[in-house]
């Protein structure tokens, strides 16, 4: 065999097995180094990492193995035959995230802008049927150009091949996108259909149309970041699930998301990150941790609530006491903000988080708050992670705009979206549940499996003066001292109605409890649902009202 020559001697003979040896590293040095140093060097002053960068981050350390290291281009058109690196703009392939396999694509800017063409997206679509077959979730680094223009309609076929798999792939494995510099016209809509999508301040965006487009047709000025940018998709469309200060940032969230869910439909999600083999998992008949009397801790939750049902306070205070460690993922957190959603853990099982939040809208159910917890409940349900809902909600928002936007049809997404849902599902009822928004927020007759209410619920039609208003308007209209008979008809009407005893007479609720008792019954609750089954009618699929 002949040996490697060193230092800068002549290369070896290729017909050779050391000339073999030496052409293969040099291919994979090629590959390693797609872009060039100038391209490189553009993209870390943008702020921005490579590919290859990214996915060192996201995977645990020697894990990632890669796919198709060696694959080009076979385009011919507009001089890009001259041009043929390896990888062709995208690194894909599958590792580990604590522990738990994973794939990955990571588009490259620094090759062909990351945009897209035939082996490029054939690429994707491999490391795609991957996942599907190994059930394991799928990370998408977005940051290209979009389709190839060179390659013409193959690059568009091929977004739709990947576009199909997102499709078939839902509610089978995760899919979260992060978007980690542009991502444009149809190359959106790959992240829209994932579970998940991840944006990073300031140097990512998303649009169908950019700023020329659309100062051409409407005469409209808007910047990048005004138009498509971490905050506009985080705070108005809704399109963005986390707004991330930096890269490290957005991958760092990406891992922890992870820990709350399972590989796929079939498997349970983690117990603890990476598995939490440590966390014992107590029998659903016997006691175990977290089942004792409430402690300091918990008897904080029993002054919480204000004496004036007007005033405010903070569902994540509650949110906190009954997770365990106080440790909540937020989902979602800068659109709609008067719900909350998240994942959080409750004897070191992965639980969903969905809350009306007293602190914006008064808690009102909007347009925007019910889509955002229906697609939420769905995600839940559709990967066997129990919803723990906490109910303070005044109703739904009044409004012509409201109406006019439609929402009767998108309200009824999350009456569909709870009532679907076979996953565990509990509810704690802490202070306001009125009129149809009560039956909407997990409540007992859309199949909520163990109701809760606090003392200090008030489950009415309506709150008491709007009621008074109505049911004593000749009456008031009468009296020689109004205000004082509205107060007094608004006492009783509290009295009589506006509680949650009503409820509990009829198992509308099971039981009524103690604030500082929440951790242990929402505890408890979940222990007995563990071996919960729930099956739906068989159907091809229902017809949610999209």
């Amino acid at each position: 065999m002949t040996s490697q020559p060193a230092g800068n001697g002549p290369a070896p003979d290729p017909h050779t097995t050391a000339g073999k040896l030496a052409d293969l590293e040099r291919r994979r040095q090629a590959a390693v180094h797609a872009g060039s140093e100038q391209a490189v060097a553009k993209q870390h002053e943008r702020g921005k990492l490579t590919a290859r960068e990214r996915i060192d981050l996201l995977v645990d350390p020697g894990s990632f193995t890669e796919f198709d290291e060696l694959a080009r281009h076979r385009a011919t058109d507009f001089g890009i035959a001259a041009t043929r690196p390896y990888g062709d703009g995208v690194v894909t392939g599958y590792g580990t995230v604590d522990g738990r396999p994973v794939c990955v694509f990571s588009q490259d800017f620094t090759v062909f802008g990351g945009s897209l063409g035939e082996v490029y997206g054939e690429k994707i679509v491999k490391i795609m049927d991957h996942a599907l077959k190994t059930g394991c979730p799928v990370i998408g680094i977005n940051d290209g150009g979009g389709a190839r223009i060179q390659e013409g309609v193959v690059a568009l076929g091929l977004f739709a091949e990947i576009f199909y798999r997102n499709v078939m792939a839902s509610g089978v494995i995760p899919q979260i996108s992060l978007i980690m510099g542009p991502c444009a016209g149809g190359a959106v809509y790959s992240p829209a259909i994932t579970d998940f999508t991840l944006m990073v301040e300031g140097t990512s965006h998303m649009f169908i149309t950019g700023p020329d487009v659309i100062k051409t047709v409407t005469g409209e000025d808007v910047s990048f970041e005004d138009l498509g940018g971490a905050t506009a998709h985080g705070v108005k469309s809704g399109v963005a699930h986390y707004q991330a200060k930096d890269e490290q940032d957005c991958i760092d969230f990406a891992r922890d998301l992870l820990s709350y869910l399972p590989s796929n439909n079939l498997d349970e999600a983690p117990r603890g990150r990476g598995g939490g083999a440590d966390i014992e998992v107590p029998r659903p008949d016997g006691p175990g941790p977290g089942d004792d009397e409430p402690d300091e801790t918990d008897a904080e939750l029993d002054t919480l609530i204000p004496d004036s049902p007007n005033q405010p306070y903070d569902i994540h205070e509650v949110i906190t006491h009954v997770l365990d460690d106080g440790e909540f993922l937020e989902i979602h957190a800068g659109f709609a903000p008067n719900i909350v959603v998240g994942f959080g853990r409750v004897e070191g099982a992965s639980v969903g988080v969905v809350a009306n939040q007293p602190m914006h809208l008064a808690g009102c159910l909007d347009i925007d708050a019910s889509e955002k917890a229906a697609r939420f409940v769905r995600t839940c349900d559709a990967f066997s992670i129990p919803i723990l809902t906490f109910v303070d909600v005044p109703g739904f928002l009044p409004g012509v705009s409201q109406e006019w936007r439609g929402i009767i049809r998108r309200g009824a997404k999350l009456i569909y979206a709870y009532a679907e849902a076979t996953v565990p599902k509990v509810t704690v009822i802490t202070r306001k549940a009125y009129g149809g928004a009560y039956d909407v927020m997990g409540s007992k007759h859309l199949g909520g499996d163990v109701n809760l209410a606090w003392p200090t619920s008030q489950i009415a039609v309506m709150g008491a003066q709007g009621a008074v208003n109505i049911l004593y308007r000749r009456e008031l209209a009468a009296a020689a001292d109004p205000d004082a008979l509205r107060a007094e008809r608004i006492t009783e009407y509290e009295d009589t109605l506006a509680n949650p005893y009503i409820a509990a007479e009829r198992g509308y609720v099971d039981a009524v409890i103690r604030p500082a008792e929440t951790r242990i019954a929402v505890t408890r609750a979940l222990r007995t649902l563990r071996t919960k089954r729930q099956t739906l009618p068989p159907k091809k699929h229902g017809n949610i009202p999209l």
